[in-house]
Formats: C-alpha cells, sequence, structure tokens
C-alpha cells in the first residue's frame, strides 16, 4: 500500500500509520479510536489501486498531525474483519469513531476527495463539532463588521487545527478588511501549494487580486469621481474606472452597482470586460455575501430578460 513498492514493504511502525491484523484489530481499531478516529484500509499485494491509493491516504493523514490514525490490513492475510464489515472489493477504507464505524469509501479516489473525506469525519468529532461552532462564531463576527474578533477566534482555530483552511481563509480576510493586504497573503501562505484551489483560501486570493487591480482612493474624492461618471452616463470606461477605484477601497456594494449599470447599457462592452470583473467580485465576496447574492439576481434578470 501506501509507500510500498512491488516488494510490499510493511508501513512504517509508529507515528500516524501502521500494518495490523485481525487478531490486533480490536486493539488497534476499536479501542484507538475512542482517542481519535481511525481510518482502516482493506488493500492486497496483487490490488493496483491500493498502491495508487496508499501514498494519497498516508499523505492525508499526516497532514493532520495525528488528529487520525491510518491503519492498513492485508485482507489476504487477515480476511475476518474485512469480512465482518462486508468488504467486497478493494481498496476499501473505513472511518472509525468512538469505537464504531461511521463512514466508509470503496476505490482509488483522488486527493481532493480524500482530503473531503478526512475533513468530515473529523467535525462529527467532539473537537470538530468545538471547531465548526467557532468557526460559525467567526463568520458572524466578520459579517456584522467585528474583523477584529473574528480575526481573534480564527487565530485560536488555527493553533488547535494548523491546516483549518477556513480559518486561515477568514483570518486572512480579516487582514485584508483592515486594509492589511501583506499580512493576509502571509497568513494565505500557510495553506498547501496542493490545497490553493480551496474555493474559502481561492475566495480570498481573488480579493487581494481585487484590491491590487486599483490603489484607494480617498473618501473627499469619490464625490468628484461620482459627480464626473452621472455627468458622462455614457462614457463606460470612465465608469468602469470608477467601479474599480470603488472597489479597490473596499466600497464593493457601489461598486458592483456601477458594473451592473455598464452591463444594463451594453451586457458585451469590450468583450464582456464588466461582467468579467462583476463575476470576479462575486467570487472574492464569496456565495453567501449579500452583495453576491443580490447582484447576482441582478445580472440573471438582465441576462434573461
Amino acid at each position: 500500500m501506501s509507500m510500498m513498492s512491488d516488494d510490499n514493504a510493511a508501513a512504517p511502525a509508529g507515528g500516524n500509520v501502521k500494518d495490523t491484523t485481525d487478531a490486533e484489530f480490536i486493539q488497534d481499531v476499536v479501542e484507538a479510536s475512542k482517542t481519535q478516529p481511525v481510518l482502516v484500509d482493506f488493500w492486497a499485494p496483487w490490488c493496483g489501486p491500493c498502491r495508487t491509493l496508499g501514498p494519497i491516504i498516508e499523505k492525508a493523514v499526516n497532514a493532520k498531525n495525528g488528529k487520525v490514525k491510518l491503519v492498513k490490513i492485508n485482507i489476504d492475510e487477515n480476511p475476518a474483519f474485512a469480512g465482518q464489515l462486508g468488504v467486497r472489493s478493494i481498496p476499501a477504507v473505513f472511518a472509525f469513531d468512538k469505537g464504531q464505524p461511521v463512514d466508509g469509501f470503496m476505490g482509488a479516489l483522488p486527493e481532493s476527495q480524500i482530503n473531503g473525506f478526512i475533513d468530515k469525519l473529523l467535525t462529527g468529532t467532539d473537537t470538530g463539532k468545538q471547531i465548526a461552532a467557532a468557526l460559525e462564531q467567526a463568520d458572524e463576527l466578520f459579517r456584522t463588521g467585528d474583523a477584529g474578533g473574528a480575526a481573534q477566534i480564527y487565530a485560536e482555530i488555527i493553533n488547535a487545527d494548523p491546516e483549518n483552511l477556513k480559518a486561515i481563509a477568514g483570518l486572512a480576510r480579516c487582514y485584508l478588511a483592515n486594509g492589511d493586504a501583506e499580512r493576509a497573503r502571509l497568513t494565505l501562505d500557510m495553506v498547501p501549494e496542493d490545497r490553493r484551489t480551496d474555493p474559502d483560501v481561492k475566495s480570498v486570493y481573488t480579493a487581494l487580486e481585487l484590491v491590487g487591480d486599483a490603489a484607494p482612493v480617498a473618501a473627499d474624492e469619490f464625490a468628484e469621481l461620482r459627480a464626473e461618471v452621472e455627468a458622462s452616463p455614457t462614457d463606460h470606461a470612465k465608469r468602469f474606472d470608477f467601479a474599480e477605484k470603488l472597489i479597490g477601497s473596499g466600497k464593493n456594494e457601489e461598486g458592483v452597482e456601477q458594473l451592473l449599470e455598464i452591463l444594463r447599457a451594453n451586457m458585451k462592452w469590450e468583450d464582456g470586460k464588466a461582467k468579467d470583473k462583476l463575476l470576479q467580485v462575486f467570487e472574492a465576496l464569496g456565495p453567501e455575501s449579500e452583495i453576491t447574492q443580490d447582484g447576482r439576481r441582478a445580472l440573471g434578470s438582465m441576462m434573461f430578460s
């Protein structure tokens, strides 16, 4: 399996990954799962997909730094518990928590799905439920404008779970909300390269790109810029520049409205430039944002009217 060559070398002793037998199954899986969740990987030396899955699932488990263990069992030599669990094809992975099987899958899933499976498992534990509740509290604080309070909770979550992507993304977004784009970028550097396509993380990267597109404008300059746009309502280039400045200064609601004004007049202006920018803003704000939801409804009514 994992780290396996054709000579079927055993898993490294100790750590987060180990081999077991039917005789040790109760101790290594059932009893051990009362301390932290345990994944059981049923495999056989002749199974090609098992060799594919092995390194992926080991990497995912090791990344959790002991929050979950992986136990591997060769069903050719140890068929008893595989039979009891109804294993009909391999690789087959079962998740045990508090002494009971709680989830599972069959086949060599890709890394993203393995990570998702483990994250779902950990969310169901007592610690996972506490983290989920803390994330909900932090998200609510951020939505109500308390970025400082939210940042403190996100940081506490990261201290307990250093690879919690939602907390990392949330903390970065708090820094960004306070105008500290550099610290936001440094926070995102905590995310492993292979997980930076996560929607929460990608959303903050997009927000950083938007901030970089236009330098923030001093508050007393906006009235003048707004008057210029209102005086030239058909000058879409000027309106687009105004929208970018608004967005770059965190005035997303008005920036979105300016982009929608361009689209109401000409959906295909500059090869869809305003629409592309609007979708980028929606991605940066996230699907739960009221600005995103209202903006998407307005865009949809224009596209399908």
